[in-house]
């Protein structure tokens, strides 16, 4: 046999492995949903959004506004009320305003704990849609 001559048999056909590529294209995926994950967070923050209300429409159902002050006393109308007379007002304002909602002004020193049980208990007399006043 000559050094230059073939073997004359099949010729073998390389194979190609995909999963290296395509664990490669995974983390490059993975990398670029975390980044936008983080780039829209931040964006959504100085967004000026618009208000609901369009211009010449009037709110036709006022919220019912709730205060909860630093002591953790139950305001309405800046007058200090029990729980007996929040569930009695509540009501009233739900049975005259089925798709109201009730507006939430707690002090930002008050615990988490103070707030929620608050929320709970709008949420037993009736209030199912309750809003959070921020400044």
């Amino acid at each position: 046999m000559a050094l230059g001559s073939r073997r004359g048999g099949p010729s073998q056909v390389p194979e190609v492995n995909l999963v290296p590529m395509m664990d490669v294209l995974m983390s490059v995926l993975t990398f670029f949903i975390i980044i936008s994950m983080n780039l829209t967070s931040e964006q959504i923050r100085s967004v000026d959004l618009p208000s609901v209300q369009g211009e010449g429409e009037e709110d036709t159902d006022a919220p019912f506004v709730v205060g909860l002050n630093a002591e953790g006393r139950i305001l309405l109308a800046d007058q200090v009320v029990d729980e007996a007379t929040l569930s009695e007002e509540l009501g009233v304002y739900l049975a005259q305003n089925p798709s109201g909602y009730v507006r939430l002004k707690a002090d930002r020193n008050l615990d988490y704990d103070d707030i929620s049980g608050l929320l709970l208990t709008i949420r037993d007399i009736g209030g199912g849609r309750v809003s959070l006043a921020v400044e």
